[in-house]
This record gives C-alpha cells, sequence and structure tokens, in this order.
C-alpha cells in the first residue's frame, strides 16, 4: 500500500541522539496530559523510551480510549494500529503516526476489495451465510468493518481459540484473513487437520481452488503471513537444541506451523513476556519474533540467556521506521498547534469496526453477542 511520508526537515535529520533527547523530553514536558504515547513491543529503544505505556496494538488502543484527557494520542507502532486507536478513541482525540510509511505487509495481502471479490466468489459456490469472516487484529480498519457487517469478529493472537470457537457455533465454515499461520496454528490446536484447511490466493481465481476444494473445507485461509515471523524454520529449532539441549524453544502463533509444533511454548506477544518471566533462573531461551523485543526481554532479565532463534536476526522494516527523528518532528510540531500524520477512519467504517470489536469483547467476556438485522435489507443492522 501507497503511504506517503515527506522527508524530514534537516534539523531533525541531522541532530545528535541527545539533541533529540533535549528536543523530544522537552516537547513532552510542555504538552503534558494533552499527550500520550504509545509504544509497541517491536520498537526501537529509542522510541520505547519515551512512551508513556507499551504493549500489544489492541491493548494500547484501549488504554488510548481510556485516557480522554489526551488531545494527541501519538502510536509507535504501524498503521492498522492508528487506525485501530483512531477507531476506539473520541472525536476530540487526534491520533498520530509519526512515519505514514511505517506499514505493515502482513496487513496489506489483504485489502477490502480483495476480500470483497473473494466473497462474492465464494457465494457463488457455498451459502455465505454459513461462512463466518474473522480477522486478526493485524489488518486495515476496513476489514475490520468488513467482518463486522457480514457477522463475523476480530481476534487477537491470544484469543484466536476462542473467537474460532465462537465462530464454529455460528457457521460451517471461516474465512480467515490475512495471516494463514495464525489460523492454521490455532485450527490445528483445536483439534482440526490440515485436509480441514485451503489456502485462499486472492491473485487466483476462485482463490485457485476448485470448487469441491470449497464446499469440502472448513477453513479457508487467507494467503498471508508476516515477513519476520516466517523466516524462523525448523532447522533453526535443531540447531538451538544441539547447542543448547536444556534451552527452551518459544515461538509467537504467526510462524509457521513447522515451527510451532516443535517448539516447547508456543503464543502472543504477551504471552511470551510472561514465559520468560516465569522461566527458571539460569534458563537459556530461544525467541522465535522480532528481535526488539527479544532484545529487551535480553536486557531486562540478566539472570537468564536470551537469544533470537535466527540468528541472522531480522527486525520488522516497517515498525524500525518510527525513530527519534520523526518523534521529534511530531512533537514539536504538535507544541506550535501543527498536527501532523493524524490518521482518521471514516465514521461508516469506524461504525462497523467498533461493532467487529465490541463482538470479540462480546465472545471473551462471556457476554451474550445480540444480532440486529435491518428486515428491509435483511444486513446486519448496526446497534442503537
Amino acid at each position: 500500500m501507497l503511504r506517503l511520508q515527506n522527508p524530514l526537515p534537516e534539523r531533525y535529520r541531522e541532530a545528535s541522539a541527545d539533541e533529540l533527547d533535549a528536543m523530544i523530553g522537552a516537547a513532552k514536558a510542555t504538552l503534558g496530559e494533552k499527550l500520550f504515547i504509545l509504544g509497541h513491543h517491536y520498537q526501537r529503544d529509542e522510541v520505547m523510551k519515551w512512551a508513556d505505556a507499551r504493549g500489544d496494538s489492541y491493548r494500547l488502543s484501549v488504554l488510548a480510549q481510556e485516557r480522554p484527557q489526551a488531545d494527541h494520542i501519538v502510536f509507535c507502532g504501524v498503521h492498522f494500529m492508528a487506525e485501530s486507536a483512531d477507531v476506539l478513541t473520541a472525536d476530540h482525540q487526534s491520533v498520530i503516526l509519526p512515519d505514514l510509511n511505517a506499514g505493515c505487509s502482513m496487513a496489506d495481502m489483504a485489502d477490502i476489495d480483495e476480500v470483497t471479490e473473494a466473497w462474492e466468489a465464494l457465494g457463488e459456490v457455498i451459502d455465505t451465510d454459513r461462512l463466518v469472516p474473522i480477522t486478526y487484529m493485524n489488518s486495515s480498519a476496513a476489514l475490520k468493518a468488513f467482518v463486522g457487517e457480514h457477522g463475523g469478529a476480530v481476534c487477537t493472537s491470544t484469543n484466536a481459540r476462542e473467537i474460532l470457537e465462537w465462530a464454529f457455533t455460528q457457521g460451517d465454515k471461516v474465512l480467515f484473513f490475512p495471516d494463514q499461520h495464525l489460523g492454521r496454528n490455532t485450527g490445528i490446536a483445536m483439534g482440526y487437520g490440515h485436509d480441514d484447511m485451503r489456502i485462499w490466493n486472492p491473485r487466483q481465481e476462485l482463490g485457485g481452488l476448485s470448487e469441491a476444494d470449497v464446499t469440502e473445507a472448513t477453513f479457508l485461509l487467507w494467503k498471508g503471513h508476516c515477513s519476520v515471523h516466517q523466516r524462523f524454520s525448523p532447522a533453526h529449532v535443531a540447531a538451538f537444541r544441539a547447542e543448547h539441549p536444556d534451552g527452551i524453544v518459544i515461538a509467537h502463533p504467526e510462524c509457521s506451523h513447522d515451527v510451532c509444533s516443535i517448539a516447547d511454548q508456543v503464543g502472543s506477544t504477551d504471552f511470551i513476556i510472561r514465559a520468560v518471566e516465569a522461566a527458571p533462573v539460569g534458563s537459556t531461551l530461544a525467541i522465535a519474533t522480532e528481535i526488539h523485543l527479544v532484545n529487551r526481554l535480553r536486557d531486562e532479565t540478566p539472570d537468564k540467556t536470551i537469544v533470537s532463534l535466527d540468528p541472522l536476526v531480522c527486525p520488522c522494516s516497517t515498525m524500525f521506521r518510527i525513530d527519534g527523528p520523526h518523534l521529534a518532528w511530531i512533537l514539536e510540531n504538535l507544541v506550535e498547534g501543527r498536527v501532523l500524520n493524524r490518521i482518521t477512519v471514516d465514521p461508516d467504517t469506524t461504525a462497523w469496526a467498533k461493532v467487529a470489536l465490541q463482538r470479540m469483547l462480546d465472545i471473551t467476556q462471556g457476554n451474550p453477542v445480540a444480532e440486529v438485522r435491518d428486515p428491509a435489507t435483511d444486513r446486519r443492522a448496526l446497534p442503537v
């Protein structure tokens, strides 16, 4: 997806680390409670040290929602995260992404046009009233709105199983996007087999499937992936265990099933953090996730040896775009009353995305999920 971020003024590009810290610190002090900086776990340390809260994408958006006194939410993450924050926060709050080019390659692998075309194509083969669309949190607001409007829900890597179990109380099949690996790993953990799954390739007619494939499949998994997590391989696990026979391998569920099936533990970013904390003192752990988090865990847990499962580490190139110069530029402009790089989601998309997010909360918190339809159109209606 094309996003346009103009080059920064020379003042920021040429500034030293100390000069940038002085700029950021002064601006942050001036803005006070009107500013709330969010830092995703995968951010650089030079940015993370300024974050008022750090966590995964959804939790950070909820924290922003709970800070109505903050007029400006600076989200140090990627584009879909800033969109989620804009969906959840109040109209008076501006959500800002320091670098507009900070996208997510996985989220960009499924766009609203492709998903709409897939839904229409599937409707010519199966009854889509029995097909439940589920989108991973790592997706655009438009896709969250799509699943909200079509009776589906959003999931996170933490609650994916719970959401999928709910989905099969609503229908017979699931269209899961944009990450095939999270869908596959969760489905297999639920007791389904590889034969129950098909990959939907949006660049091929009918997703590259036969009508029999579509009819027989329980899981239609979008051909998408995380470029960082897909790097990890069984060979990495074997090499680590050869060197550290008592070592612990912890993998994120965005890794391939070949890796997750042989890891000692598999879980979300928050799970990984807790697993590292719970590991015995003196443990050696190989973590299959983004390197900035791995390094931060290493630095904050000196009583354990923590390494990346892949020794040829690869940071998330889009997360990596947010840096000290961009943060200083954004904050100094806020001090001067200029809101740059504001991320906004249109009202209709916001409304339906909220439906999908609320449905996720209702499912995971044990509340009843009410389904309302507009009798004039037989479309699922927004709650009043």
